[in-house]
C-alpha cells in the first residue's frame, strides 16, 4: 500500500512540473521571490494585485520549481532557490505584473526578488527590480506620442505665425490707406 502512494505523489509531482512547465513556457517574463515574511492574507491581496495586472502568484515547493526550470533548459544557479519561493508570471505585459509586486515590495517590505528570467535571459535580483520601475505601457506609448506630435505641433506654429503675421501687415496696410485717403 506505501508502494502505491508513493507512485501516487510522485505521479502528482509528475503534472504539478508539467503544469509549471506550461506555465513557464507561456509566460514572457517570470521572476522568484521570497515571500517569508507574509501572512496568508497579504500572500492572498498580492496574489489578486497580480492577477489584476494579467499575471499569475504561485508558491511551490524549490525542488519541484528547480526541476521545471530544468525541463524548460532555463540556467539558474541552483543556489538562489533557497528558501521560501513564490513565481510571479506575466503572461501579456511583461511588466505589469512585477510593477504590482513591488508597490506592494515598497509598503511591506516583502515579497524580496530572487531572480528572474526574461524569455530564456536570466535577470539578476536587481534587474528584476529595475524592470519593475519601468512605465507602464500606456505611459511609454502616451510619451512616445508626445514626442511625435510635439515637432509637428511647433511646425503648425510656425506656419500659424506666418499667416497672423501676413494677416497683421494685411492689417496695418488696409489702416495706412484708410488713414491716407481721409486726408
Amino acid at each position: 500500500m506505501d508502494k502505491s502512494k508513493k507512485l501516487n505523489n510522485r505521479e502528482i509531482k509528475a503534472e504539478k512540473i508539467k503544469g509549471l512547465v506550461e506555465k513557464i513556457g507561456r509566460s514572457k517574463v517570470c521572476a522568484f521571490a521570497d515571500y517569508h515574511g507574509l501572512n496568508a492574507n497579504q500572500i492572498a491581496n498580492l496574489r489578486s494585485k497580480v492577477k489584476e495586472a494579467g499575471g499569475e502568484l504561485l508558491i511551490i515547493k524549490n525542488t519541484l520549481l528547480a526541476r521545471a526550470l530544468q525541463v524548460s533548459s532555463f540556467q539558474f544557479p541552483v543556489s538562489s532557490l533557497e528558501g521560501p519561493s513564490a513565481v510571479i508570471f506575466a503572461y501579456q505585459d511583461e511588466i505589469t505584473p512585477f510593477k504590482a509586486t513591488f508597490e506592494f515590495v515598497k509598503t511591506l517590505g516583502f515579497p524580496k526578488f530572487k531572480f528572474g528570467f526574461f524569455g530564456h535571459d536570466f535577470l539578476e535580483k536587481e534587474m528584476v527590480e529595475n524592470l519593475a520601475k519601468i512605465p507602464s505601457l500606456d505611459i511609454l506609448q502616451g510619451k512616445v506620442v508626445g514626442a511625435l506630435s510635439s515637432p509637428i505641433y511647433g511646425f503648425v506654429s510656425v506656419l500659424q505665425a506666418n499667416i497672423r503675421n501676413l494677416v497683421f501687415a494685411l492689417d496695418q496696410i488696409a489702416e495706412t490707406k484708410s488713414i491716407n485717403t481721409k486726408h
